[in-house]
């Protein structure tokens, strides 16, 4: 893995994140347009980001196999992460913010952020495993994670279509499908589609910063820096947990690739959905924010330590 090029890739996504903060500031990015930005990415950035990422990487068996194997091994790093949340959260007496901190120490935000340092580290095949990690991740925040927000809700419910029928699964299907139809003979993916998804795939990673950073402008430097919820969060979410996810890794023998993978995705800062569903729901939308832009902020120099430490556990 090349530090220099990760460290410059994280010095980028902190000077997006300023960026934000002082657009939100100046006017340039209000209320209206950060809402539409999101609905942006999240509508329309991310399922490109996502099929593109499995268009990334010539078809082949074992690549399909491989990517099959980094579904399951998502949905047990969930599992795994699901229990220390819940374990690490009992302690935060504030219902809302309590649900709030188990939702963000969970969920990472795995593809805006994620993907970019799974390039850095493995090149164009991180970007197709990271798309697999994608599949189990939004399956696992359709139901775990709307049951977290649902808690002494009768008002949130969680349905089937929802599970299976949302901005994550379905171009994770449409992905798969077209990758699979690669191994077709004669089926080619035209060029200028692969262009088309790409461009808008491309447009994840900045805007997605440059919105986390327009959120961390609402809250005040005292409610940034002065709510102790936030540190723990921080301190769970970007150092214990993607730690113990190394050493779990580890413990049962993974492989250094399927290890860094799944500890590079618990590394990552708190999802952006997050904050939009907090807002949907009205839970303390103020503290969802704050979390995920806190934790973006943070990222910065935790995930340095996080990578480094698991070279050293590696010996590589």
């Amino acid at each position: 893995m090349n530090f220099a090029s990760l460290l410059s890739i994280i010095a980028t996504l902190f000077l997006l994140l300023v960026a934000g903060y002082v657009s939100r500031k100046t006017g340039i990015i209000n209320e209206v347009a950060s809402k539409n930005l999101s609905k942006l990415i999240v509508q329309l950035g991310q399922p490109m980001l996502i099929i593109g990422s499995l268009l990334s990487v010539e078809f082949s068996v074992e690549n399909l196999r491989q990517g099959a194997l980094i579904v399951a091994l998502g949905f047990l790093a969930h599992f795994l992460l699901s229990v220390l949340a819940f374990l690490f959260c009992l302690p935060i007496r504030d219902a809302d913010e309590r649900k709030i901190t188990e939702f963000s120490a969970i969920f990472a935000n795995c593809g805006f952020i994620g993907f970019p340092i799974m390039k850095a580290i493995f090149g164009d095949i991180g970007l197709f495993w990271g798309a697999f990690f994608i599949i189990s991740f939004h399956l696992t925040l359709w139901t775990w994670g709307i049951a977290i927000y649902a808690r002494k809700r009768p008002d949130i419910r969680l349905t089937p279509k929802k599970v299976f029928l949302n901005f994550g699964t379905v171009p994770c299907l449409i992905g798969v499908l077209l990758y699979v139809s690669q191994a077709i003979p004669g089926v080619v993916i035209p060029a200028f589609l692969a262009d088309f998804i790409n461009y808008l795939g491309s447009l994840c990673t900045p805007i997605s910063m440059l919105i986390t950073g327009a959120l961390l402008a609402t809250r005040s430097p005292r409610q940034i820096f002065g709510n102790k919820n936030i540190y723990y969060l921080s301190f769970i979410k970007l150092l214990a947990m993607p730690l113990l996810m190394l050493l779990f890794t580890r413990l049962i023998g993974l492989s250094y690739e399927m290890s860094m993978l799944l500890t590079v995705m618990a590394a990552m800062p708190s999802a952006a959905m997050v904050s939009m569903l907090s807002e949907l729901h009205d839970i303390n939308p103020g503290y969802a924010s704050q979390s995920v832009g806190t934790t973006a902020l943070l990222s910065t120099l935790t995930l340095p330590i996080v990578l480094f430490v698991a070279q050293w556990v590696f010996g590589v």
